[in-house]
């Protein structure tokens, strides 16, 4: 990058620098310069930090390897990010208008957000829901719930994500069927499933079954879109909760990265061919508040794995390379005081996410971390993107930080550190191995306590809750309030739907899915068949417990 003559006078001139700025130092007053994953930062960075990178293999141009500068050739000025709001609330009526409002007002693609009795795989009826029907999402039980969801809306123009992991093949089949109602191609259907299910293991804690069979449902599903769903990725592999957990940056993305590359080496075992299932991955990431350190987290991330695809798993497409990323402002970063802050701090996670390189941004609204986003709130989140798309200038150009010292020393040291990571989890045994004796979740748990204990000692300001505190605070902004009607009207509904369905084909169709999860056929294709005939979520989930049996958490010290 530079020749050794300047890098030798430079070097002179920071150590006269470095003298005469010795007399402001005594003026600090913040007590240590670190990121929020508690790195330190250096007080001034110059080419002397970056003097060994080379341009072409550690820098390059967008939409080359190794896509540090983005994944596509000409970004934004092409086409801008894909616009969400995750969305979902009540009943699969009160969605839909949900849906039908931020389409209205621009929105270029619906995310949706089930509540949590659908994402534990149990009907709204069954005891254990009670309570929570809902309640932070909308209720799904069967393909008369995604009907309603989607009604008026055609899913051959809308891509859709759908926030799902452990019945994720159950919630694709049911919107599959609803494809096939409104006459739409599955070859048209374009959209994400999270599917990720080993980050609920380590991070969420929202599973059924166990691994393996868990990451044969994956697989099975990967295999059916790729005949079937040619535009429909198959897993958003996420790290969005791994760092709503308390991780850091770099433990955010190597987790990730190890989770992914653990679906892919799982595709392949399966007879796969990588270049057929490789482009349908993507990856979610969370854009937490320290906005330099998230922009080179994603840089990062997009050299790492389109070196290992290349290099380890041979793939010989270019669009097997490519890291495609949705990104969601950081959920942990809300604060219930003061919560129109939480604006701000939305748009500077935004900001980043956009300046990383993102391909679709959920901002987060200023009430969520009181209760489901309240419809003003969202528009005020999705007016946040268009101002950024719009209004800032920062589309302009293709990836405006690229040479910046700062951030490609911080793009390296964030490789470097993912990197390190990734071969620990290699030598204990790989990501199985690392869940079961619980070193994922000791890892997060000790970067989480940091963070903590930062805050307590006032080492990390954060404006409303250990500084610039207002006294007792009254919230007046209005709060979106879920009715306890909406469980009776679901449990209801479902009870309803059950009674009015053809038994026998319920059935039959439920005992094919035993057959054949108990064999070597494929789960998504016999899912279908069930919820055709509106066999629930629950009966379907309910069907292979006693197949792959149900996962309990060990205890870890």
């Amino acid at each position: 990058m530079f020749e050794k003559g300047f890098l030798d006078k430079l070097s002179d001139r920071k150590t006269r620098w470095d003298a005469d700025a010795e007399k402001y130092r005594a003026q600090k007053t913040r007590p240590r310069f670190i990121t929020v994953s508690g790195e330190e930062i250096n007080e001034l960075y110059t080419p002397q930090d970056i003097s060994g990178i080379d341009y072409d293999a550690g820098i390059g141009f967008p939409g080359e390897y190794p896509y540090t500068r983005g994944v596509h050739h000409t970004m934004y000025r092409g086409r801008l990010w894909t616009m969400r709001q995750f969305s979902g609330m009540g009943t699969p009526k009160q969605t839909n208008a949900r849906y039908h409002y931020l389409l209205k007002n621009g929105q270029t693609g619906l995310s949706v957000a089930f509540d949590l009795p659908t994402l534990m795989g149990y009907d709204s009826d069954h005891a254990r829901s009670l309570g929570e029907v809902g309640k932070c999402g909308v209720a799904v039980d069967s393909l008369a719930d995604i009907e309603i969801i989607f009604d008026g809306i055609n899913l051959g123009e809308v891509s859709t994500s759908m926030t799902i992991n452990a019945p994720a093949s159950v919630l694709l089949a049911m919107y599959l069927a609803v494809a096939e109602k409104q006459g739409v191609s599955f070859t048209k259907l374009r959209g994400t499933l999270q599917n990720d299910i080993l980050k609920e293991y380590i991070a969420q804690k929202e599973w059924i079954y166990p691994p393996e069979p868990s990451i044969r449902l994956i697989t099975d599903l990967m295999a059916f879109c790729t005949d079937h769903v040619p535009q429909w990725n198959t897993i958003s592999i996420s790290g969005y909760h791994i760092r709503e957990a308390g991780s850091t940056a770099a433990q955010e993305l190597a987790f990730t990265l190890a989770d992914g590359f653990t679906y892919i080496e799982s595709a392949i075992k399966d007879g796969q061919d990588v270049d057929q299932f490789a482009p349908r991955l993507s990856f979610f990431f969370n854009a937490h508040q320290d906005f330099f350190e998230e922009i080179a987290k994603y840089r990062a991330a997009r050299r790492i794995f389109a070196r290992r695809m290349k290099e380890k798993y041979k793939a010989k497409q270019e669009r097997s390379w490519l890291l495609r990323f949705h990104t969601q402002t950081a959920g942990c970063s809300l604060t219930a005081q003061q919560p129109e802050n939480n604006i701000m701090r939305t748009a500077f996670e935004g900001l980043s996410a956009v300046m990383g390189g993102t391909q679709s941004l959920h901002t987060n609204s200023m009430d969520e971390t009181l209760a489901l986003p309240s419809e003003k709130a969202v528009l005020i989140a999705l007016r946040t993107q268009q101002i950024i798309a719009h209004e800032t200038g920062i589309t302009n150009t293709i990836d405006p930080l690229a040479g910046s010292y700062f951030v490609e020393a911080m793009t390296d040291k964030m490789e470097a550190d993912a990197e390190a990571y990734l071969q620990e989890i290699e030598d204990r045994g790989g990501v199985l191995k690392c869940i079961e004796d619980g070193y994922f979740q000791r890892e997060i748990a000790n970067a989480a306590y940091r963070y903590q204990k930062e805050i307590e000692k006032k080492e990390r300001i954060i404006v409303g809750i250990n500084e610039y505190v207002m006294g007792k605070e009254k919230i007046d902004i209005p709060i979106l309030k879920i009715d306890e009607q909406v469980e009776k009207d679901q449990c209801a509904f479902v009870k309803k739907i059950r009674a009015d369905r053809d038994h026998d084909k319920v059935k039959r169709t439920l005992d094919e899915l035993v057959t054949v999860a108990k064999g070597n056929g494929n789960t998504l294709k016999a899912m279908l068949d069930c919820v055709r005939v509106y066999a629930t979520e629950g009966e379907i989930c309910d069907a292979l417990r006693p197949v792959f049996g149900e996962y309990v958490e060990p205890p870890f010290i």
